[in-house]
């Protein structure tokens, strides 16, 4: 099972970082031991005093497949779902300005909170609205229809370079309003569904 990330993939969160807006998927991948899965609390790192929530829409990868055409590629989609990719946002920092890879700041264990799934018959997969709260209130609030790059462009342009397989999680990239964590927060993400707005995940910060 692979954890594959993109990065940058909302205009808007790319200026507020003072990034580039790209011009093809921004790619980088987080260990199985990134999960943290059935609402378990994260525990703030000693490594970073800068982390950052960045709630994001994830798929989850049906079949396996390889230089995927972009026809078939929404038969790869089997759920959707929400989850954190947690980023140490100083330790990124650092490492970006001494042009090495982003592993440490993203990859660390507990960084990719995932929640609950929904099929996709319960979502519009080319408009999902999502939302994180922080103590109660919105923090973060984006919708998929914003994305540089779609779904079937993720997953084309991923399969170009791994093969995708069966239950693969793909972080499909955060909207504007990224910002800091501490300890005692609690963050709780919600998905728009065709019918309801439904709770997929609570992450409390210890």
């Amino acid at each position: 099972m692979k954890i594959i990330c993109i990065g940058r993939n909302y205009a808007e969160h790319a200026k507020e970082l003072n990034n580039p807006v790209p011009s093809q998927p921004v790619v980088f991948m987080k260990p199985p031991s990134a999960l943290l899965v059935n609402n378990k609390p994260f525990y703030y790192p000693e490594f970073t005093q800068d982390l950052h929530h960045e709630v994001e829409v994830v798929l989850k990868i049906g079949k396996n497949g390889r230089h995927v055409q972009p026809e078939f590629a929404g038969d790869y989609i089997e759920e959707i779902g929400l989850g954190i990719d947690f980023t140490a946002r100083d330790l990124q920092s650092e490492l970006k300005a001494k042009g090495k890879p982003w592993e440490l700041a993203k990859g660390f264990d507990g960084s990719a909170v995932l929640g609950s799934f929904v099929p996709t018959s319960q979502v519009n997969l080319n408009a999902i609205e999502f939302e994180l709260k922080k103590n109660g209130a919105v923090v973060q609030k984006g919708n998929t229809k914003d994305m540089l790059f779609s779904f079937e462009a993720i997953i084309v342009f991923v399969s170009q370079y791994f093969k995708l397989q069966m239950g693969d999680l793909i972080y499909t990239g955060t909207p504007p309003g990224v910002g800091p964590v501490q300890i005692g927060d609690r963050l709780e993400g919600f998905l728009h569904l065709r019918s309801e707005v439904r709770p997929m995940f609570v992450c409390e910060v210890k």
